[in-house]
């Protein structure tokens, strides 16, 4: 037998426990996360410099490192997420679409959990609350498989949900832990227990877990995120969200990699390149771009179609939007694109025809983010096409179930020679 099945058939027990509870009790779960996390932030702090002192004694390099930091700042708006969804509508039973068939015959399509996840992450030990606080939200089970670099803080942020179950009267055993490497092979043989694997970390990763399980996987490619600077660019306006989107959180799978600038605005690009070098960003450039910046590093063919995770940055001249588009659907991982113009007819041909999960206009690629969208949390982005795309929050984790109400309808009854259906749509109110 899969070592590992015990484990997942408890959570599959306590997510039914956990989809059936009352919304305000789920709710209440998640205001008592949110004041475990502040009655315990020195433990969980002092659990991650734990973590962040044996980093760097094995030497990880410095983006990692970066993921892997904890603070009072991100464990409050960790909390902050937290309210937010606890104040949320309830997903669990709403309705998406209401029939009736037939008099006294009434068909409703409501949403409905998932089940049980598998979340497979490196580095971030947040992304422990963000996905618990969404499990609890959307009424799944969650089994937590995060990077050894950080297994102390993922242990003690495990313990912080289950004690908030607790709490709440429900069953801690809907979120649980592994910390052991050799559990993800086995629990990626649970395919008849297991509804759905969310590998969140690297591309390497990602490819990985969808080579080796049967599991529905959501997961994104790599987050080659490009910024377009058109030729009605504000200069100003383009050196503040091209810094931004580079500087903020250059780790983080939003962070702007390449930058596409119309040729016409190259007398510009100057102010762009020098705020970014100002800050710490190492530029390599095309030979076209490269005249209008000093020390610039001569870009090879890699450099445009790749996630640097750090203060490395491509920049590339292109003639036309229709050539910044061509080259983001050749390049780029379609994860997040934007635009920076003053011509509001270029803007929206960029934000209709760019194939992106999420595509701005005037705004930095660091606005990718389930928190940001207002969605509380994410579980990770995602860059498929099939079920959630772009920051996947509680409706992400949904599926639908149809119910039917009769009375004593039976199928035979309705034909050529019977009863004919109403398929009559109704107010979902």
């Amino acid at each position: 037998m899969n070592p590992l099945l015990p484990l997942v058939t408890q959570t599959r027990s306590a997510q039914r426990e956990l989809a059936n509870a009352p919304a305000a009790q789920r709710s209440k779960a998640l205001v008592h996360l949110a004041d475990v996390l502040n009655e315990r932030q020195d433990a969980i702090l002092a659990a991650n410099q734990r973590d962040l002192d044996l980093a760097q004694e094995a030497q990880i390099a410095e983006p990692l490192i970066s993921r892997l930091r904890l603070s009072p700042a991100k464990l409050n708006t960790l909390a902050d997420g937290l309210n937010a969804l606890a104040h949320s509508d309830d997903p669990i039973g709403k309705a998406m679409r209401r029939t009736t068939l037939d008099d006294g015959l009434e068909l409703r399509q409501v949403m409905s959990p998932i089940g049980v996840l598998l979340v497979i992450f490196e580095s971030r030990p947040d992304a422990v609350i963000q996905i618990g606080s969404l499990a609890l939200r959307s009424g799944n089970g969650v089994i937590l498989k995060g990077g050894s670099e950080a297994a102390a803080s993922n242990q003690i942020l495990v313990q912080c949900i289950q004690e908030s179950l607790n709490r709440s009267n429900l069953n801690p055993l809907s979120v649980q832990g592994v910390a052991d490497r050799a559990s993800i092979a086995a629990l990626l043989e649970l395919e008849h227990a297991i509804d759905l694997v969310i590998p969140r970390g690297s591309g390497e990763l990602v490819k990985h877990i969808q080579s080796n399980t049967r599991i529905p996987v959501l997961g994104h490619a790599e987050g080659v995120c490009m910024l377009y600077i058109d030729s009605d660019a504000d200069p100003e306006m383009a050196a503040k969200i091209a810094v931004d989107g580079k500087c903020d959180y250059p780790s983080a799978c939003n962070a702007t990699e390449t930058i596409l600038v119309h040729r016409a605005w190259l007398p510009h690009l100057s102010k762009v390149a020098s705020a970014l070098q100002d800050a710490g960003v190492q530029i390599r450039a095309d030979e076209t771009s490269r005249a209008q910046i000093r020390h610039a590093i001569v870009a090879n063919d890699s450099d445009g179609a790749t996630e640097y995770g750090d203060l490395i940055l491509t920049i590339r001249v292109v003639d036309s939007v229709e050539k910044a588009i061509d080259y983001i659907h050749q390049n780029g991982s379609g994860h997040t694109e934007s635009i920076v113009t003053d011509n509001q007819r270029v803007a929206q041909q960029f934000l209709q025809c760019v194939d992106s999960a999420s595509v701005f206009h005037n705004a930095s690629t660091r606005f990718a983010d389930g928190y940001r969208y207002g969605l509380g949390a994410e579980v990770g982005i995602s860059t498929g096409k099939i079920h959630a795309r772009g920051p996947v929050g509680v409706e992400g984790l949904m599926t639908t179930r149809w119910l039917l109400r009769g009375q004593g309808h039976c199928a035979a009854d309705f034909g050529p020679n019977g009863r004919r259906f109403l398929h009559r749509h109704e107010p979902l109110n």
